[in-house]
């Protein structure tokens, strides 16, 4: 149905503008309160409709279908325990600027004075993990409210928006059509920045350049990065944590600082001066006793030359523009040796996976305490989307495959995924299995929370058996093959690396989702 009915209810007025405004997809985990939009969505036939049988699958699959789309899905969660499951994959997106739109319903706006039983302030939830939060009032306006949310996720940086949506204006007659609302374009080019960045290039003082954002999803953007790095001597990094990086043959790699704090302290100790692009100075994850917050050296000299809420890549091109340098010519990189066999380790892991990966997969990277090894495959591996863990919530990687395979359905996803963080929305398996999504799972089998473990060490403990009881999964052991099974996902365990290789290439060319479970 495309015709716009002459009355409409809330719910489907807010339902046909955001399809009209570009929204297709809706993920939703929804309750009694948001039956209207069930019928909506139903009835307008607009919308893809994925069902997530927990709300932080819900949301952590928006996120992967943002990063891949290039725009915003529609979440559709159930009042403030609902949106409360959702939480910790949506402070992932927010963290890594993603745009993601929330419906959260909510109590009739007559009911909403009885406390019933799943009453409590939706807007107090939404609001630590939202950039922008509004409670529908009524029927009419609800529609505008919605293409004012949707406006805000597409401004840039990527927002996460939340709007709150009383059943009854959901219900009620009287709704609307909105118009698109144009979004916040990037801020303009600082030319001061720019005459600073060139001085810090020039002077002869070893210079990083940390890069984030947009300019490692474009190819373009990281080739005229190295070329100013040939041309200057600066080195280059990208930060930690990074919603996406298109990586492998033939594209421009660019290594980035390490998670643990003492790598990452002795990795940022040389530079005198860092130019900054659409990231923020590297922060340490937590804080240590007798070690600093901050990552770069304190008599760094710093210059943002373009804030998160700018245009890296258009920046990037005034820099190479004034320096006089034009994009590298990328040489392709030597691919580790196949292993040939034996047992699976952190040693021979990343070679495997450099070999194996398919071309143009898009690789879901929550390896967690094995990350360190698995991610320099990206670069040696057939080119490749490389999409990690942002805000440190573990338990997204299976609900981001999941989106990320319905944005990109022609595309095999890979996702290489910690067996404790597995653990957190192993629902998403049957997410995959009901969208018959090109997904294979990999579960790194180490049955502990081992980056854990060495945490217990940074803060100066000597763990005991109580203490190492918490951290390890055994007691029983975990078994994901047949876990998957019962969601509907064939699998297999695996204890070589040999085999390990032959099941993601077996597995990448089937269609589908597929796990393994390798053990480490």
């Amino acid at each position: 149905m495309t015709d716009t009915p002459k009355t409409m209810n809330g719910a489907e007025s807010v339902v046909r503008s955001l399809h009209k405004g570009g929204v297709d997809v809706c993920f939703a985990n929804p309750g009694t309160s948001e039956m209207q939009f069930v019928d909506a969505l139903d009835r307008t036939k607009l919308m893809h409709c994925v069902l997530g049988l927990f709300e932080g699958v819900v949301t952590g699959a928006a996120d992967g279908y943002a990063r891949m789309a290039g725009k915003p899905a529609v979440t559709l969660l159930h009042l403030a325990p609902g949106f409360a499951n959702a939480a910790a994959n949506l402070h992932n997106a927010r963290k890594g600027r993603v745009p993601v739109l929330n419906l959260v319903g909510d109590h009739a706006l007559r009911h909403q004075q009885y406390d019933a039983p799943l009453s409590a302030d939706v807007e107090a939830a939404c609001a630590p993990f939202s950039d922008w939060v509004k409670s529908g009032t009524d029927a009419g306006s609800f529609a505008a409210d919605a293409m004012q949310a949707l406006a805000v996720t597409k401004g840039r940086p990527g927002r996460v928006a939340s709007l709150i949506a009383p059943a009854d204006i959901g219900w009620d007659e009287g709704g609307q059509m909105a118009g698109a609302i144009a979004p916040d374009g990037p801020a303009p080019l600082d030319e001061d920045a720019l005459s600073a960045a060139v001085a810090a290039l020039e002077s002869g003082q070893r210079t990083l350049i940390i890069a984030g954002n947009s300019v490692l999803e474009d190819t373009s953007a990281l080739a005229q990065l190295r070329g100013i790095a040939d041309k200057t001597g600066a080195d280059l990094l990208a930060p930690t944590s990074n919603r996406r990086i298109e990586r492998g043959q033939g594209r421009a790699a660019l290594a980035k600082i390490p998670y643990p704090i003492n790598m990452a302290l002795e990795t940022l100790a040389p530079y005198a001066r860092a130019i900054l692009i659409e990231t923020v100075p590297p922060v340490a994850f937590f804080a240590y006793p007798g070690r600093p917050s901050l990552l770069l050296p304190e008599n760094c000299d710093t210059v943002t030359l373009c804030s998160v809420d700018g245009d890296g890549p258009a920046t990037i091109a005034a820099l190479a523009d004034r320096l006089g340098a034009a994009p590298a010519k990328v040489q392709d990189r030597l691919v580790p040796a196949r292993p040939q066999g034996g047992a699976i380790t952190l040693k021979n892991i990343g070679a495997a996976l450099a070999n194996a990966l398919p071309e143009d997969a898009i690789i879901i990277d929550e390896a967690v305490s094995s990350g360190g090894d698995t991610y320099p495959a990206g670069d040696a591996a057939r080119p490749n989307s490389w999409l990690s863990l942002t805000g440190g919530s573990i338990g997204i990687g299976i609900p981001l495959s999941a989106g990320a395979a319905i944005a990109c359905p022609d595309r095999p996803v890979i996702t290489i995924q910690a067996d404790g963080s597995a653990m957190y929305t192993i629902q998403g398996l049957w997410t995959q299995a009901r969208e018959g999504s090109n997904v294979t799972t990999i579960i790194l089998a180490n049955r502990a929370y081992e980056i854990l473990k060495g945490e217990l060490h940074n803060v100066g403990a000597q763990p005991g058996p109580d203490a190492l009881s918490m951290l390890n999964l055994d007691r029983p052991h975990l078994d994901f093959v047949a876990m998957a099974k019962g969601m509907g996902v064939p699998g297999r365990r695996v204890e070589d690396v040999a085999e390990l290789m032959q099941a993601i290439e077996d597995a990448a060319k089937e269609p589908g989702p597929y796990l393994i479970e390798a053990m480490l």
